[in-house]
């Protein structure tokens, strides 16, 4: 009694009957990387203060954590349609920009205790962590297309990553964020102060991450650009990423293009789950080609075709 009121937020569950994107969520797993990135004091984190799996009280396990205020980058509508920061004055992205590569820098330049690391790492066949993550993200697909609806274009796009693999890869036990992109960040004064979302979370090397938040910009981008809205194209461009974070990082970034297509693959594995969710309650139709589930699938092929890359690098 007379205690302060306290704001606090529950991350819930998602409700496995609902056709979920994923076939399963370990929030248990999250609710752990958020407490050791918190002890850590390197990340900004909200704090997690319980843990529920029971399913009782919700219907859904859920974990309850501080709330932190700020603003979010949307996705719907995507930001570069018109928001807070695609109106903000150029100094103030950059600044945004280059607080969240560092902030991405600093997740990857937290250890990772062997229990938690052994909670994180995909129980798939290769030799190396990026082997077993590349191996996760086709067994994802797999069960995406579990129905025998498949992808060409994801297919040779696992293909391509095969026969192109990285020269060179470090195996050093890193925390993948997974779905690392400003759009899980909560901003104040254009700085970072909670990194959000770790659904997707594993062990792989540092570039998987760099090239998703560099890509799912550009995804954004180019629906923009798609639909006559000016793009951001000077933002989280190539080489002013990659040079911000190995500035912070002081790890030489290796392979770009290798990651990036990595990113835009499994962008359209999940993609390709996605849309099937509003055929499953009966609000669309399977499309003739499947390859037309993936809303990037003309971004996929440039890639593959190798038309894609010049403007994207430069």
């Amino acid at each position: 009694a007379g205690a302060a009121p306290e704001r606090l937020v529950a991350w819930i569950a998602p409700d496995s009957t609902a056709v979920p994107v994923f076939p399963t969520y370990d929030l248990e797993k999250q609710f752990l990387i958020l407490e050791h990135l918190s002890q850590s004091g390197a990340v900004p984190v909200p704090r997690v203060r319980h843990l529920e799996l029971d399913t009782a009280p919700l219907g859904v396990p859920f974990f309850v954590m501080d709330r932190v205020d700020g603003e979010i980058p949307a996705d719907i509508l995507p930001y570069p349609f018109g928001s807070w920061l695609s109106e903000a004055d150029r100094a103030d992205q950059a600044r945004l920009q280059d607080a969240s590569l560092r902030a991405l820098a600093a997740v990857h330049g937290v250890p990772v205790p062997d229990d938690l690391a052994r909670r994180l790492e995909f129980d798939r066949p290769g030799a190396t962590l990026l082997e077993r993550h590349v191996a996760e993200q086709r067994a994802y697909y797999e069960w995406c297309a579990a129905d025998g609806v498949r992808s060409s274009v994801i297919e040779e796009g696992f293909s391509w990553l095969g026969a192109n693999w990285p020269s060179e890869v470090a195996d050093d036990v890193r925390l993948s964020w997974g779905d690392a992109r400003i759009g899980n960040m909560v901003f104040r004064d254009f700085s970072p102060v909670a990194l959000l979302d770790w659904e997707m979370a594993g062990l792989g090397p540092r570039e998987i991450d760099l090239g998703w938040m560099i890509y799912l910009h550009r995804w954004f981008d180019d629906i923009a650009a798609l639909m006559a809205i000016e793009p951001m194209r000077h933002f989280m461009r190539v080489p002013d990423a990659v040079s911000t974070y190995e500035a912070s990082s002081g790890v030489k970034v290796r392979d770009i293009r290798w990651y990036l297509f990595y990113a835009a693959l499994r962008h359209g594995s999940i993609m390709f789950r996605v849309a099937r969710r509003p055929i499953a309650f009966g609000q669309a139709v399977m499309p003739e080609d499947p390859n037309d589930l993936i809303m990037h699938r003309s971004t996929l092929e440039a890639m593959l075709s190798g038309e894609y890359w010049a403007d994207f690098e430069a």
